[in-house]
């Protein structure tokens, strides 16, 4: 990417966009309920509030990245201050204006993630809560699929999971969101190390972390066991070398390396909760989006 829109693909870290749409299609999996309007509403939604985010971010860090990232949008002058934050604002305005027409549970879920994201980035994100604060968003952001699906209308599917009351995610949406937050946990423990490096117990912690999610996630399965065995493999397999690499030797480049990797092991483990929900197709599309990742981190600047 060149020119006026380079600087903002790197704000707005438009690579790891295509992790988020797998949060609310592993929501819709969980209501056993095919994806109907409300679920692209809900997509929609995702999008914006974690672009959103994405520029709030980098708002609130830019003294710190004028020291320690002088190459990123705002500090290197390419992206003022106030553009970045009134980006912020529409994104959040637009993904609660989304939300809203998916019904009024979706637009309920919609401004805690909101309000956690904001919470995350202007305060909690260099306290020790937070790890669980992003955790929380990305949990939320699944029960975000689940609920406006459940209460878009109904298009049942062969699952063997019966409909949702609309004001309540199902047991399995909430497992679902609890193995996605304890992956996100772990990923966001270790990126609190990478402009300095030097933690070898946090990488190993999290190479623990996903094992035992792939574990239980095999173990939990409701339906398609080989299926989500084989996805559960390819998620651990993900981050496993990059996390040992950083453990072994806690440089700031291996270190950026794990917390990368463990931002893309996010779409396999997206696509096995999909498939141990019993919806194997939406686990097959989901992985389809790897390789779209991938080429389109080519073209974008790293972070």
């Amino acid at each position: 990417m060149s020119g006026r829109l380079a600087p903002w693909a790197e704000l707005l870290r438009v690579s790891a966009l295509f992790t988020v749409p797998g949060d609310a299609l592993a929501g819709a999996a969980a209501t056993g309920l095919r994806p109907n309007r409300s679920t692209l509403l809900a997509i929609g939604s995702s999008l914006c509030l974690y672009e959103a985010g994405m520029a709030l971010n980098d708002w609130a860090d830019r003294a710190e990245d004028a020291v320690d990232r002088p190459h990123r949008p705002i500090p290197s002058g390419r992206i003022t201050p106030r553009a970045a934050l009134t980006a912020s604002a529409a994104l959040t305005a637009a993904g609660l204006g989304l939300a809203a027409r998916a019904g009024r549970p979706a637009l309920t879920v919609a401004t805690a993630l909101a309000a956690t994201v904001w919470a995350y980035d202007l305060h909690l994100k260099h306290t020790p809560a937070g790890p669980a604060a992003m955790a929380g968003a990305r949990a939320l952001d699944l029960l975000l699929g689940t609920v406006a699906t459940s209460t878009g209308g109904p298009s049942p599917s062969p699952s063997p999971h019966p409909p949702l009351r609309p004001s309540r995610p199902p047991r399995e949406a909430l497992r679902s969101a609890a193995l996605l937050g304890a992956h996100v946990y772990g990923v966001t423990t270790v990126s609190r190390h990478e402009a300095q490096g030097g933690s070898t117990r946090t990488p190993l912690l999290a190479l623990a972390t996903t094992l035992a999610l792939a574990a239980e996630a095999t173990r939990t399965a409701k339906a398609c066991p080989l299926v989500t065995a084989v996805l559960a493999a390819a998620y651990a397999h993900t981050p496993a070398t990059p996390l040992l690499h950083a453990a072994l030797n806690p440089s700031p480049p291996l270190t950026q390396r794990s917390v990368g990797a463990g931002i893309r092991a996010v779409i396999p483990l997206q696509a096995t909760l999909a498939a141990r929900a019993g919806a194997p197709r939406t686990a097959l599309a989901l992985l389809c989006l790897t390789p779209l990742a991938r080429a389109l981190a080519r073209k974008v600047s790293p972070t």
